[in-house]
């Protein structure tokens, strides 16, 4: 019994590690955008108990925006990372797309982007040609 993967196993092992990577990225990105709006949130709620109603009508538009803003760049690592662990089609270039652009976010997603890259590009070798010492140089 041959206890050896394939290389094409451990390419689909390393396909599921970048999607589940990329969920988890996206997961811990929208639990950033739900703390900065809950620091938000508190900051309102310092402000408007000094009275100051308008500072803090503008404090909650700007918690509203770099929220929404954090959420819309966490959003697509999650889908694509469903998408790539669930086999679909278009998973695969989005997750590529997204590696390419984690690499601008570093240190953690520059790893990931190298990772992403690497993993989506390479392909496996199942068997190396042999050459033939049969032929002749004729």
């Amino acid at each position: 019994m041959n206890n050896r993967s394939s290389p094409f196993d451990l390419m689909k092992k390393h396909t599921q590690i970048v999607a589940a990577l990329h969920i988890a990225l996206g997961a811990l990105s929208l639990l950033g955008a739900i703390a900065v709006f809950a620091v938000f949130g508190l900051a309102g709620g310092i402000v408007i108990s000094q009275g100051e109603r308008q500072a803090a009508g503008i404090l909650g538009i700007i918690a509203f925006a770099v929220c929404t803003f954090l959420a819309v760049l966490a959003l697509p690592g999650i889908i694509g990372g469903w998408a790539l662990f669930s086999g679909r089609s278009w998973g695969r270039p989005l997750v590529l797309v997204l590696g390419f652009l984690h690499l601008l976010n570093i240190p953690f997603g520059t790893a990931l982007g190298i990772y992403t890259i690497w993993a989506l590009l390479h392909e496996p070798v199942s068997q190396v040609p042999v050459a033939s010492t049969n032929q002749s140089i004729a």
